[in-house]
């Protein structure tokens, strides 16, 4: 645990997508065989590149959809890897619509749902690849919003993203879990106001930035016991 533990007053619950509630590894995973050695390498580059091209073009001020940067990063991992594939570049990319959630992203959500919390997913998606991807787990039914950085024209962790939260849910920033696998996402949460929880699947060290996450824990299944039987009125 880190910070100060207190969800007693959390009326919404609201997850980040890419690593917390669905696994960004599946693509690579599903065509190990065919990848060989470079498949965790390319895998690895792929996704920092993913992210950096969103830091990079929020500072730019060049915003292209997730959609897109997804693409141009698979682009920059196939080129560093030295695989020249143009069908499993197509393969990839469609796999990343229908990523595999995480064994206890179901739990967890059902468990909320179970407790009258509502439940949002806010992500750097595209509304269309949040869309396929929630209904390719058939979670629809436990989430009350599924939220695009779209609707800003930025990426995560510009504090307009987080904002959609607050204007969609109708909730006070520390009435909002912010849960995410990313530590520097849950640092942009915890300094926009809300009561961030980081994921560290990894074990990894805490992000060394002054806006700490008010809980660490290893997996989704943990989340239920930080939080309220029952959200406040």
């Amino acid at each position: 645990m880190v910070g100060d533990n207190n969800l007693h007053d959390i009326r919404a619950c609201v997850f980040d997508a890419y690593g917390t509630l669905f696994d960004f590894n599946a693509p690579l995973a599903a065509r190990r065989a065919r990848i060989g050695p470079a498949a965790d390498r390319l895998s690895a580059v792929w996704r920092q590149k993913q992210i950096d091209y969103t830091w990079l073009r929020s500072l730019m001020g060049k915003y292209a959809d997730f959609w897109q940067v997804t693409g141009e990063a698979l682009d920059y991992a196939l080129a560093v890897c030295e695989v020249d594939d143009p069908a499993l570049r197509a393969e990839l990319m469609q796999l990343y619509l229908a990523l595999d959630a995480f064994p206890d992203a179901r739990p967890c959500l059902e468990a909320l749902k179970g407790r009258r919390m509502r439940t949002a997913v806010l992500s750097n998606g595209t509304a269309t690849m949040l869309t396929a991807a929630v209904n390719a787990n058939t979670l629809t039914p436990l989430l009350d919003r599924v939220l695009s950085v779209d609707a800003c024209g930025t990426f995560k962790p510009h504090p307009s993203v987080y904002q959609l939260a607050v204007d969609e849910l109708d909730a006070q920033p520390a009435q909002v879990c912010f849960v995410s696998a990313n530590g520097w996402d849950a640092a942009g949460a915890a300094a926009f106001g809300f009561r961030a929880v980081w994921i560290n699947r990894a074990g990894a060290p805490v992000e060394t930035l002054p806006f700490p996450p008010v809980a660490e824990i290893r997996g989704l299944d943990e989340l239920a016991g930080l939080l309220p039987s029952q959200p406040e009125e």
